[in-house]
């Protein structure tokens, strides 16, 4: 009996089933530097920046994790997509990039046209939010790899930045203050450490009374996008330098920015953690230096500042709605990097 590309479990019409769904939402994303439509085998993006004089490409690759499975679990997958593009775009706005362009891929063992839709129409969404075009992606459906009610995502993004304006720390110094804006939830990371810790005592669906609500709303919170505060603050030149905080916690990405001979000193009880972060601990009696190694603790965006303008920034921050607070400070520290704990 002959076999057949369908009989091996890959539907071909599905995936053009899909891109004619996403074809037109996605161009809605398209901004003047866009020169194809979707669907040629790349993007193509007018890469004269006039308004720069030494234009400098930033880019930034990642996934969502082991988030997707409490997606999978809660039959919602129109955040995984926004997640996705939000943490792209702080990883290169960090740097004081602006976003130009992302491009997704989607990978399931049976390609499901309504939820693969789902899933890029958050992406769409999200790109529209931080003003980045969608120029493509890649679909793939891969039987026998991966379970047939699962998928796997992963997206790049590509930004600009000024060469005189790249921000990398090289200004910070012993004094400057470090001032942090809340994160929305775990973000991307720290998942499976919660899979570990809550789903053999809870259900997605369970409400949790120290939540206030159900543990899979609470799981599936969005990964917030930066961008905006990261905006209004990066042409300040008392601002030395941004953190995203992702998987390595709020002293292992701040650390990045540091030069040998600084540290930071965070004073841990500075801010009031959210729930699911006690939650996490208290259940899984998590030492609290795996908690700090592990999870943002409600924290998502740090700003290094010089110390005399920490009030007019968080001033700033507040005209934009944004509640910020000040956690510690850049040390000296001797023998390299470190950290002092309070």
């Amino acid at each position: 009996m002959p076999q057949t590309y369908s009989a091996a479990g890959v539907d071909i019409q599905a995936a053009d089933d899909l891109i004619r769904r996403i074809k037109g939402p996605a161009r809605s994303t398209f901004s003047t530097g866009v020169l194809r439509d979707i669907g040629l085998f790349g993007g193509f993006f007018d890469a004269r920046f006039r308004d720069y004089k030494s234009p400098v490409l930033v880019s930034s690759i990642d996934g969502v994790g082991t988030k997707l499975r409490v997606a999978f679990l809660m039959e919602k997958h129109d955040t995984v997509g926004q997640d996705l593009v939000n943490h792209c775009v702080n990883d290169i706005a960090v740097g004081g990039a602006t976003p130009l362009f992302f491009m997704d891929y989607f990978a399931a063992g049976k390609l499901k046209p309504i939820v693969a839709e789902q899933v890029i129409g958050g992406i769409i969404k999200a790109c529209k939010e931080n003003g980045c075009s969608l120029i493509g992606g890649e679909t793939a459906e891969m039987p026998g790899f991966y379970c047939e009610d699962e998928y796997d995502l992963a997206g790049a993004i590509v930004g600009v930045v000024e060469k005189t304006k790249i921000i990398d720390g090289k200004k910070i110094r012993p004094g400057d203050i470090l001032i942090a804006l809340p994160s929305t939830g775990l973000h991307t990371n720290g998942y499976s450490l919660v899979r570990a810790v809550l789903f053999d005592r809870h259900e997605v669906d369970d409400i949790i009374d120290e939540l206030g609500m159900r543990l899979g709303d609470v799981l599936l919170a969005i990964h917030r996008s930066y961008l905006k505060p990261i905006a209004a603050l990066r042409d300040d030149p008392r601002v030395h330098g941004f953190a995203h905080i992702t998987g390595g916690g709020i002293v292992g990405n701040t650390a990045r920015l540091l030069s040998r001979g600084l540290g930071l000193a965070i004073e841990w009880g500075k801010w009031k953690r959210p729930a699911i972060f006690q939650l996490i601990q208290n259940e899984g009696n998590v030492p609290e230096e795996d908690m700090r190694r592990t999870c943002n603790l409600g924290v998502g965006l740090v700003i290094v500042a010089a110390e005399d303008a920490a009030d007019s920034i968080i001033a700033k921050l507040s005209r934009l709605r944004e509640h910020s607070f000040v956690i510690g400070e850049v040390i000296a520290h001797k023998g390299g990097r470190g950290t002092s704990k309070r």
